[in-house]
């Protein structure tokens, strides 16, 4: 196995406290605001707009970019199939070793890696292209040159009819996923505070 990865087995572990999470989540923040985009989680009424969109009965590879403490992870690991596979990205530290603590599941692939290398991850793993990939990643933050590379790495690595799913907070990857996907649905979670911004797009 791999340095950076960690194919997780067994049950699931017992992660921090909420207000543990919450301290960790926000000091994460102040110290890498550019990766990190906003201080709280992200809300559970965007985590639920968002899974929506999956077939849980068909869907078998599913990536998730930033996972964070995990408040798509868990529900994700609920939904999915028991032959499916989740791959998690995450490149904070404090995170990744979070995760490593929180949960344990065999489906579940975590890596210390970045969205860029998702194509070279999944061969590793000898997955085959996603059926989903979900990302938080605050676009409007992450240097320009990411941006675009993120869109068409991402493309590559969902298989025909694949979708990628986006939530965040600004508009700000709107034109990069319509440069690389062509069509884009967009839709908001105005429960969540500040209100939650979707967009799907397939391949």
């Amino acid at each position: 196995m791999a340095k950076n990865q960690h194919a997780v087995n067994g049950a699931r572990a017992a992660g921090a406290s909420w207000p543990a999470q919450i301290f960790l989540f926000a000091r994460n923040f102040i110290k890498h605001p550019s990766m990190i985009g906003w201080m709280f989680p992200t809300s559970p009424w965007v985590v639920d707009e968002v899974l929506k969109q999956v077939d849980w009965q068909n869907a078998r590879v599913i990536v998730e970019y930033g996972p964070g403490l995990g408040t798509f992870t868990h529900d994700i690991l609920k939904r999915m199939h028991p032959e499916g596979r989740l791959v998690a990205l995450e490149t904070n530290e404090e995170f990744y070793r979070y995760l490593l603590s929180a949960i344990s599941d065999p489906r579940f692939h975590l890596l210390h890696e970045s969205a860029t290398e998702v194509d070279s991850v999944l061969k590793r793993l000898g997955l085959p292209q996603a059926d989903y990939i979900i990302s938080g990643i605050p676009f409007k933050t992450i240097p320009e040159y990411l941006k675009g590379e993120i869109v068409r790495k991402t493309h590559a690595a969902l298989k025909p009819k694949g979708e990628f799913l986006v939530y965040q907070l600004s508009g700000a990857v709107r034109p990069y996923l319509e440069r690389v996907f062509g069509a884009v649905r967009h839709d908001f979670e105005l429960l969540s505070i500040p209100p939650g911004r979707m967009f799907y797009c397939e391949r």
